[in-house]
C-alpha cells in the first residue's frame, strides 16, 4: 500500500515528490497537503486497479517465444500491446490474471510506434476491458497507473500496481513517465486515475523508473491500419526491444516483387559485411518465403545472434543468396 511504503517518509517530503511539477509552474498533479488526502489517493488507486485488473492480460508465443503483457480495450476482446512484444507471431496465448486462457490472432504493427493489436478469437462473447483514454489532455507532472505483468504471468499474485507520473513527451507518440517497471511489464497497459488507457509500455530504462510508453493517441491514428492488419515502420531499437534479440542491419520498405525491399544496410553491420546493398529486395531466409515485414521479423527471430542464415535477395534481374551472421541488437542499433 502507498502509506506503508512511504511511512518513512514526511508529510512535506511526500508533497514536494507529488507536485514536483506543480511547483515548476505547470499544471500537474493535485499537491498532497495532508494525511487524509493522501489516503484518498490512495483509495482512488485502488479503485482503479481493481476495475481495470481484469483486463489486463499477459501474452505469450510458444513458436518463437515473444511474451509480454497488454490490455483488453473492447468487449469482443480486442488487445493492444506494444510491436515488440508480438515481433512476428501470428498468433498468441492471452492469459488472464485469473489463469483463464484464450487463443489471440496478432492483427497489425506498427513498430516504429512500437503499437501492436491482438484479436482473442476463442467463442467467448463478452470480455473484460478497460476504456480507451485521451493522452492528449497529459500534462508533465500528472499522476499515472502502471500495470503489467512484471516478470512473466504469476499464478500465486496479480499483475503488480505502480504509480507516479508523466515528466516528458517523446516523438512518434510516445510519452514518458518515472513508474517503476520491469521485464514482462512491455505491452502493459498505463493508465489516467479514471482508469482508462493512455499509453502502452514500451521501453524500459535503464533505472526501471524512466520508461517510454506508446501513447493510445498513436494508436488512434493506427486505428483502422491496425485493425486491419497491416504491418509496418521499424523498432527503434536499444531498450526498445530485447538487447538480445538478433538483427541484420537494415531499414526495410515496402513490399514489392515478392518480399521486402532494403531501403538503407548500415555501415558495419551484418548486411552490410555480407554485401548486401540498398535497393535489393529480400525474398526469404533460409528457404522461407518473406512476403510481408511480419514473417520476415518472425524468421529472424527463429534464431539468435551469432547465428549464420542464408539471405535470398533480388537485385536487379539477378537472385543472388549472401550468408549474413545475425548480430545482437544491444550491440547493434538496427
Amino acid at each position: 500500500m502507498i502509506l506503508k511504503r512511504l511511512k518513512s517518509r514526511s508529510l512535506s517530503a511526500l508533497a514536494c515528490l507529488i507536485s514536483l511539477a506543480a511547483l515548476s509552474g505547470l499544471h500537474a498533479a493535485p499537491t498532497i497537503t495532508s494525511i487524509d488526502e493522501l489516503k484518498a489517493l490512495q483509495s482512488k488507486i485502488k479503485l482503479v486497479s481493481q476495475k481495470v485488473m481484469p483486463a489486463t492480460v499477459s501474452l505469450f508465443s510458444a513458436k518463437n517465444g515473444a511474451s509480454g503483457s497488454g490490455v483488453i480495450v473492447s468487449e469482443d476482446g480486442l488487445i493492444l500491446t506494444a510491436g515488440h512484444v508480438v515481433r512476428g507471431a501470428e498468433e498468441m496465448t492471452v492469459i488472464m490474471p485469473d489463469g483463464k486462457q484464450a487463443n489471440g490472432k496478432v492483427l497489425g504493427a506498427n513498430y516504429t510506434r512500437d503499437s501492436a493489436m491482438i484479436q482473442i478469437i476463442d467463442g467467448q462473447k463478452k470480455w473484460p476491458y478497460a476504456e480507451v483514454g485521451n493522452s492528449k489532455d497529459l500534462s508533465v507532472g500528472d499522476l499515472v497507473i502502471a500495470i503489467g505483468h512484471a516478470g512473466g504471468y504469476d499464478a500465486v499474485r496479480t499483475p503488480p500496481v505502480r504509480f507516479g507520473r508523466m515528466v516528458a513527451r517523446g516523438s512518434n507518440s510516445f510519452i514518458t513517465t518515472d513508474c517503476t517497471l520491469i521485464g514482462g511489464d512491455s505491452g502493459g497497459p498505463l493508465f489516467d486515475l479514471e482508469g482508462r488507457v493512455i499509453g502502452i509500455h514500451s521501453s524500459i530504462g535503464n533505472s526501471l523508473s524512466a520508461n517510454n510508453h506508446a501513447s493510445i493517441e498513436g494508436f488512434i491514428e493506427d486505428w483502422d491500419k491496425l485493425k486491419d492488419g497491416k504491418t509496418w515502420g521499424r523498432l527503434g531499437g536499444g531498450s526498445m526491444d530485447d538487447p538480445d534479440s538478433p538483427v541484420i542491419g537494415v531499414l526495410t520498405g515496402d513490399s514489392e516483387r515478392g518480399g521486402i525491399a532494403i531501403r538503407n544496410v548500415f555501415g558495419g553491420g551484418p548486411a552490410a559485411d555480407a554485401g548486401l546493398r540498398d535497393g535489393d529486395v529480400i525474398l526469404s531466409i533460409n528457404g522461407r518465403r518473406v512476403t510481408n515485414l511480419r514473417a520476415l521479423h518472425a524468421e529472424i527471430f527463429r534464431h539468435k545472434p551469432g547465428d549464420v542464415i542464408l539471405v535470398r535477395v533480388a537485385r536487379g534481374e539477378e537472385n543472388i543468396t549472401r550468408k549474413v551472421k545475425l548480430g545482437r541488437r544491444g550491440d547493434f542499433q538496427e
